[in-house]
């Protein structure tokens, strides 16, 4: 009997700890809202919010150059944003990295060519990281 209840306590505690991860790695904010603003200085030095781009639609993309599955999404994303784009629609791309070079590197062979790219340096630690609640990527709004 004593061993049944060591059992449901084991799958109790894992059931928390499993809703305590899920609940961590949450948006900030919930599906169907506006995104929360932000100001970011561009990769080509131009400082812009998330709200410039209003009345657009906005696909916002956390990714990193050495992140596989990130560099997989963006063979889809290219062809989106050239189907799309005359159409209002926008990719704005921060990318969470360690390395200037490769994430440069990245950006060219990807055929990133859109506008909005900005870069975070600290890793998951950057304030748009923080701000979005992104602690794995891809992550796509």
């Amino acid at each position: 009997m004593q061993s049944r209840f060591w059992k449901l306590g084991f799958v109790v505690l894992g059931l928390v700890i499993a809703y305590a991860v899920y609940q961590y790695r949450q948006p900030r904010f919930i599906a169907g809202e506006t995104a929360p603003d932000f100001t970011t200085t561009l990769t080509n030095g131009e400082t812009v919010r998330l709200s410039d781009l209003r009345g657009k639609y906005v696909l916002l993309q956390f990714w990193g150059s050495w992140c596989g599955p990130c560099r997989a999404e963006n063979r889809h994303l290219v062809p989106l944003y050239e189907q799309f784009h005359d159409q209002g629609f926008e990719i704005f791309s921060i990318a969470i990295e360690s390395n200037e070079r490769s994430w440069k590197r990245a950006v060219e062979m990807d055929g990133l060519y859109w506008k909005y790219h900005t870069v975070e340096y600290d890793q998951f630690k950057g304030p748009l990281a923080r701000q979005f609640n992104i602690h794995s990527i891809p992550t796509t709004f």
